[in-house]
């Protein structure tokens, strides 16, 4: 375009690429630039609910102090001179996370919402979006994590269980099994007590190890090296007695690489799933994904009720050790672009062209 051309017609706000998150008052790029309006003589953030100021009228500020100086005033709205409603709300949860994680019983849903001077129904709404938990999951996710850790340091059952917060010995039993997959001595020993059987095949991804606890499938590895699978494995469970398997657990294996072959078929078996509350609920809702379809990781957190966390549901994809059965594969970018996968992109790439072709 000529000088001429743009004296006649000076470029307005809409040729800039930060225009569309104005347009679609995107809180995510909050703090990263604001925007003046000329007319009005204030500045706000890219996610104010003011009306829509015309393209002509707007300048581009990358910092408060920067539209300040330029002479205008923060709008009454947004407030984009104070912090935004997304570092409040995240910092009052860090602090209420601090109060569960030191308080000697868990307090209830009023007591910390008085603490923090809002209603029970805006804490716990709040609450749960940036974490994806409820308070109470959380207090008790906490609980559960502490426990783990205790028992790792090598001190008594009992000790771990009241160190981690637990009132009595039968409240942490009656959810020992899922928490720890097994009993609470054996997690403390390594799984020194529990037999798990294991099986390499080989498919169209490479090599894969499929393993099974007692109460079901808890291991399905994929790889280059069925050595290296079965060494990962003796990691998952350092003192467990690992047990090849026999003719008819190999049926079993049969299956699975079936199913990596034809998703259609579908994978019907028992899992022993451990993880954590919060990994449990992002690894259910993978599983409520169609084969043949994708969701992206915010997709999933809006699924559980958590939509603030798709970082989250992403740590918890990676940390999925039974591939396929819990089907992370099928959880993309918000662009349908794929990103990183436990097992490798290219294998990811494959997996979702087989369930797309049928």
């Amino acid at each position: 375009m000529s000088i001429a051309a743009l004296r006649e017609k000076p470029p307005t706000a809409d040729t800039d690429p930060r225009w569309p998150a104005i347009v679609s008052r995107d809180p995510a790029v909050d703090g990263q630039f604001f925007y003046s309006v000329r007319t009005t003589g204030v500045y706000c953030r890219p996610s104010c609910g003011s009306r829509r100021a015309s393209p002509k009228n707007v300048a581009f500020h990358e910092t408060a102090a920067d539209a300040e100086r330029a002479g205008f005033r923060p709008c009454k709205r947004c407030k984009p001179d104070q912090a935004s409603l997304a570092e409040r709300n995240l910092e009052l949860v860090t602090a209420a996370c601090r109060v569960l994680e030191t308080a000697e019983t868990t307090p209830t849903l009023e007591q910390l919402a008085g603490q923090f001077d809002t209603s029970p129904y805006h804490f716990h709404r709040v609450f749960k979006s940036v974490t994806g938990l409820t308070p109470r999951q959380y207090a008790s996710a906490h609980r559960e994590r502490r426990v783990r850790e205790r028992l790792v340091d090598d001190v008594s059952v009992t000790d771990a269980i009241f160190d981690a917060g637990y009132n009595s010995n039968s409240r942490f039993y009656e959810r020992a099994d899922d928490v720890l997959g097994m009993t609470p001595t054996e997690f403390r020993d390594g799984g020194s007590n529990a037999a798990i059987r294991f099986a390499v095949g080989e498919c169209s991804l490479g090599a894969i190890l499929v393993a099974c606890s007692a109460r079901g499938v808890c291991a399905i590895l994929i790889g280059n090296d069925p050595d290296a699978l079965a060494r990962d494995l003796q990691d998952q469970f350092p003192q467990a007695t690992l047990i090849g398997g026999d003719r008819e657990f190999e049926a079993l294996v049969a299956r699975v690489v079936g199913f990596v072959e034809a998703p259609s078929l579908g994978l019907d078996l028992p899992l022993d799933v451990r993880g954590t509350a919060f990994q449990r609920r992002v690894w259910e809702a993978l599983r409520d994904i169609p084969c043949g379809e994708t969701a992206s990781y915010s997709d999933v957190a809006l699924r559980i009720g958590a939509p603030k966390s798709a970082r989250a549901v992403a740590r918890a994809c990676a940390a999925n050790v039974l591939a396929v059965a819990i089907p992370c594969h099928r959880v993309v970018r918000s662009d349908g672009g794929l990103s990183g996968y436990r097992w490798g992109v290219e294998r990811k790439r494959v997996l979702l062209e087989q369930e797309a072709n049928g």
